[in-house]
């Protein structure tokens, strides 16, 4: 089994995302980084090609240029992945789709909703793969929640506590990575709601296996002279009535990449931690509360499939977000990958960034999520 190539579009010099993308893809010797549009200045992207270690002459300076070129090899890509800031994400991928070339993209799936609505058409008509790194959902004790929820290890759910604590944008934005995720020509509608809490949405429903319907969001910019959000607070209803919270902020000091979930239902809770990923708590009615452990001999089918290493060999952030690449993989071989997260994933991010932004700004109270 050859290894499937890849094409990368953005992850130029000081990025942090291009580099965990390419090391991620990389892990399990499926994929190979082998070329890209690393900037769009030539020069930068050369540079950027001789930290990837690939060959200068596939470094180059515009997509479309890339696309053509590496369609004409026989050795040239089999998708591009979009690690670019979120008004990129729709013309990249959509340049991708058009040229034949399936596409991975960076999460949210784009910058506007109208554009997201626009994209979804496009992946449809393409009938290429597509898909999301919603990272979290890589990690292998979060699908063995998803599934144990599936199975009906809670009963009926009935409240679902999501969390995205950081401190890292408390003061005014200085640097590359910060600076463009408070500019809304380059993140979108959406400061800290669509940097971090799409991720805890999507977690939310990839977890439970149910829809929000309706929310009631307070969205600031705590920050002096900042444009958009960067503290969130959102009620959250369910289809099959269960409440839930989402906190999501970047100004609380001293919090680092404190994701976490807690879903509870009429026999029990679960609770999971991204800063102690290697741990799933269930708490039972009867009193007994349960530590399930990476790697433990009462795993389910979708968290043994992607354990890399033994019971206390602790997997963190770059092996879920190598889940992904895994999963992407396998789709391009034909095969199942029910954990992706694909077109209608990212449809509802980006629904839910666009509701909680108007319903925030306009103080009009429960709304509707509609796509």
């Amino acid at each position: 089994m050859r290894r499937l190539r890849m094409g990368m579009i953005g992850g130029g010099p000081g990025a942090f995302i291009g580099p965990v993308h390419r090391i991620a893809a990389e892990l399990d010797r499926e994929i190979e980084l082998v070329a890209g549009v690393f900037s769009s200045d030539a020069g930068r992207s050369r540079a950027a090609a001789d930290q990837y270690l690939i060959d200068p002459e596939r470094a180059y300076g515009d997509l479309a240029t890339m696309l053509a070129a590496e369609k004409a090899r026989e050795d040239g890509i089999d998708f591009v992945t979009v690690v670019t800031p979120n008004h990129n994400h729709l013309p990249s991928v959509k340049a991708a789709l058009a040229a034949g070339f399936p596409a991975m993209s960076d999460k949210p799936m784009t910058a506007t909703l109208d554009e997201a609505r626009e994209l979804a058409g496009v992946v449809r008509e393409a009938g290429l793969p597509y898909g999301l790194t919603f990272t979290y959902t890589g990690y292998p004790l979060v699908r063995e929640m998803r599934e144990r929820i599936a199975a009906g290890a809670l009963g009926t759910l009935r409240k679902v506590v999501v969390e995205y604590p950081q401190g890292w944008l408390s003061q005014p934005a200085e640097g590359k990575q910060a600076e463009w995720r408070v500019d809304p020509e380059r993140a979108g509608a959406g400061g800290c709601i669509g940097d971090i809490g799409v991720h805890a949405f999507n977690l939310a429903e990839f977890v439970t296996g149910q829809k929000v319907t309706r929310l009631l969001a307070d969205l600031a910019a705590v920050v002096p002279g900042r444009q958009l959000d960067d503290d969130c607070t959102v009620l959250m209803r369910f289809a099959n009535g269960a409440r839930g919270v989402l906190l999501a902020s970047q100004i609380e000091v001293g919090e680092l990449n404190g994701h976490r979930i807690r879903v509870y239902g009429e026999n029990g809770g679960m609770s999971w931690k991204q800063e102690e990923p290697n741990r799933l708590t269930i708490h039972h009615a009867d009193g007994r509360t349960e530590l399930v452990r990476a790697g433990d001999a009462s795993l389910g089918g979708l968290a043994r499939a992607r354990t890399r290493t033994p019971g206390g060999h602790p997997e963190g952030y770059l092996e879920a977000f190598a889940n992904i690449y895994r999963d992407f993989a396998a789709l391009l071989r034909g095969e199942q990958a029910e954990c992706l997260q694909g077109v209608e994933e990212g449809l509802r991010g980006m629904a839910f960034i666009d509701t909680a932004v108007r319903a925030s700004a306009t103080e009009a109270g429960w709304v509707d999520l509609t796509l």
